[in-house]
């Protein structure tokens, strides 16, 4: 590239397993000296603009006027040009070959530029130079066009916040702000840090995180995430997570490590330029020197200059930079759209996905439950209630909450001791000396404590009740579909995709939920292993998987599944450290919206490879057959390259 790097130290990345690390840091290396982060003005490239100058004002002279300077002062004149088109260049080559790395773009160029002077084409020498420093600096541009949206979210990071200390207010760092502390947040105004709202209600654009400008409106102590804005008047939250915990702050490192994750066609093409330089340089000297044994009119000056055609155009940099930059698109598309790639090696992986296997409460549905009903046997609905709600106190699974909320004020006086949950049945606790169990049909099973029948044949989701061993009743609970599930499933059977969905929630349930929406198979009353088990089994009948989740059962079958989808809305801190895409609005819709961005992604960056290496064969036969000049190279070379660059940018533009 035309210009080192200056922008400010990147913070250490983390490395995939499939990234070799001298290859990740070299790579590293390499960006930093080719792209740099800072946008620059035209006046900042005033040496590459004066160069051009000088290269245009002695092409008018000489095929204009037919006037040359005379030797050495044309030569004084395309010298300066040269220099102060290509010393970046130069100098980048020079470092790289006191490391013994001859085998890169800037050493290649600089050969063939050099070489060129050696047989006394300066303004071909100086014109190559100028016109791969001028594509350098249009990669450039389009780099930091990608990153816009990316670097965007560093931006809704507030450099300070208002907290409420002693009854005063007070501006301070978000990174200092405790838990529990009150902060307030003025109309139009970020919030910082994660928290409840401690005022009685206030509407918030979510669009930073969920690509959704729709406002949500907040009531006390609902949950609110830094990067919000304050729609309303001044309000206050009450802070739940510090400020390198917050929800924001796990998005911009997921962000961060995609960019360090390299996706298999980035590896395949890092690596193919490291074989294929040399193999460039070695074909360069067989076509300047073996003709030598099979020419009777050899003349080295014809075939040193066919060489340097060659070399030109052998320049990868339309590869290694345009390929790169197409998933930099990629994720930045998906980003504005509130998803969340963590590498671009997902954004390959979604391409292939087959079947997509889907939780049903929080992913499917709202995972917002209302008491339905309330059937109770030796005991009165109230008595009932307090007890369920006394132990469902304790966990935090969506239905547990629906019996708290139902109970109200009911249960506050009555405590449950020795709480224990037993995975995928429910929980056992004391209530007043007594023995409760709460939970599914398969607790009470457990536990050999019969049930009524007619209790199966319930649709709904349904606790079942005991009390010191003996059954005491039931809670029915109904949970809602989101709004845009059916689309969702509608879209992927319009890509070919199977579904399929997986719940602990008992069969009936789970069977209504899947025939509203048209779900191909359905299967119910899973533990989490039973999740599990299908997963695997699905893969091992050779289906690509895609699982979306949300609840900490989870995070087992998303890490399992070819491709892991958590909902970051809703969704367990768990699932989401785990999954490989997070979508940040809990629409299942954004399922196939993922899917597409892949898609995209991998038709451009294919284009880019197919155009490029196309032109570059066709230059690379006709230099060495001596039909291409320095000229036709250089413009091949830079052309193709621009070329694949705005391809690649096209991705930033593209509606979903």
């Amino acid at each position: 590239m035309s210009k080192e790097w200056r922008g400010e130290q990147k913070q250490p990345q983390k490395i995939d397993a499939v990234t070799d690390v001298e290859e990740q840091e070299e790579e590293t290396l390499d960006l930093e000296e080719k792209l740099g982060e800072d946008e620059e003005s035209w006046l900042s490239h005033w040496p590459l603009l004066t160069a051009l100058l000088i290269l245009a004002v002695m092409l008018t002279l000489e095929y204009g006027f037919k006037y040359q300077p005379p030797f050495p002062l044309n030569l004084i004149i395309f010298l300066i040009a040269f220099g102060l088109s290509g010393y970046n260049v130069l100098a980048m080559a020079w470092r790289k070959a006191k490391h013994f790395d001859f085998f890169n773009e800037f050493f290649l160029m600089s050969v063939a530029t050099i070489g060129a002077f050696s047989i006394g084409s300066y303004s071909e020498g100086v014109a190559v130079m100028v016109f791969y420093s001028i594509g350098e600096w249009f990669q450039d541009a389009a780099v930091n066009r990608a990153k816009k949206s990316i670097k965007a979210l560093l931006d809704i990071r507030p450099d300070s916040v208002t907290v409420m200390r002693n009854g005063q207010r007070a501006e301070v760092d978000p990174k200092t702000v405790q838990l529990d502390e009150i902060i307030q947040v003025k109309a139009g105004e970020k919030v910082a840090l994660d928290g409840e709202l401690y005022s009685d209600a206030a509407s918030f654009n979510t669009a930073a995180l969920t690509g959704e400008s729709k406002p949500d409106t907040k009531r006390k102590g609902e949950k609110v995430l830094a990067g919000m804005i304050n729609l309303d008047k001044v309000s206050e939250v009450q802070v739940k997570a510090l400020f390198k915990d917050s929800k924001l702050s796990q998005i911009l490192e997921m962000v961060q490590d995609a960019t360090a994750r390299k996706s298999q066609t980035q590896l395949f093409i890092s690596r193919f330029a490291k074989i294929y330089t040399p193999i460039v340089f070695v074909l360069a000297l067989l076509v300047c020197f073996s003709p030598y044994f099979f020419v009777d009119t050899y003349d080295f000056h014809q075939w040193f200059y066919r060489a340097l055609v060659f070399l030109v155009i052998s320049c990868p940099c339309a590869l290694v930079v345009s390929i790169p930059l197409g998933y930099f698109g990629g994720i930045g598309l998906a980003s504005r759209n509130g998803i969340l790639f963590k590498g671009s090696n997902f954004l390959d992986v979604m391409t292939k996905i087959n079947t997509v296997i889907m939780d049903k409460t929080g992913t499917l549905t709202k995972g917002v439950f209302k008491v339905q009903e309330v059937g109770t046997e030796g005991l009165s609905n109230d008595e009932l209630v307090r007890m369920a709600a006394a132990i469902e106190a304790n966990s935090t699974h969506p239905i547990a909450k629906a019996v708290v909320e139902y109970a109200g004020d009911k249960q506050k006086d009555l405590k449950a001791e020795n709480v224990e949950e037993i995975a995928g049945h429910g929980l056992k606790g004391t209530v007043q000396g007594k023995t409760v169990l709460a939970g599914n049909a398969k607790l009470l099973t457990k536990f050999s404590i019969n049930y009524p029948g007619e209790v199966d044949s319930l649709v709904d989701t349904v606790v079942l009740l005991a009390v010191d061993n003996r059954y005491a009743g039931y809670i029915t609970i109904a949970d809602e579909i989101k709004e845009d599930a059916k689309e969702a499933i509608e879209r992927m059977h319009s890509l070919k995709l199977q579904t399929v969905m997986l719940s602990g929630d008992k069969q009936a349930v789970v069977d209504k939920v899947a025939k509203s929406l048209g779900i191909d198979k359905a299967y119910g009353d899973l533990l989490p292993d039973g999740k599990v088990e299908k997963v695997q089994g699905f893969k091992d009948a050779g289906s690509r998987i895609a699982f979306v989740g949300d609840g900490v059962n989870d995070a087992p079958v998303v890490a399992l599944a070819d491709a892991g989808i958590a909902m970051g809305g809703l969704g367990s801190d768990a699932t989401i450290e785990t999954a490989d895409i997070v979508i940040q609005n809990d629409q299942p819709s954004k399922i196939t919206t993922a899917i597409q961005v892949g898609k995209i992604t991998s038709r451009v960056v294919w284009q880019n490879i197919t155009i490029a290496m196309l032109v570059k064969v066709i230059v690379l036969v006709l230099g060495a057959g001596g039909v291409a000049n320095l000229w036709e190279a250089v413009i091949a070379d830079v052309g193709v390259a621009l070329l694949a660059i705005l391809n690649a940018v096209r991705i930033q533009r593209m509606k979903l």
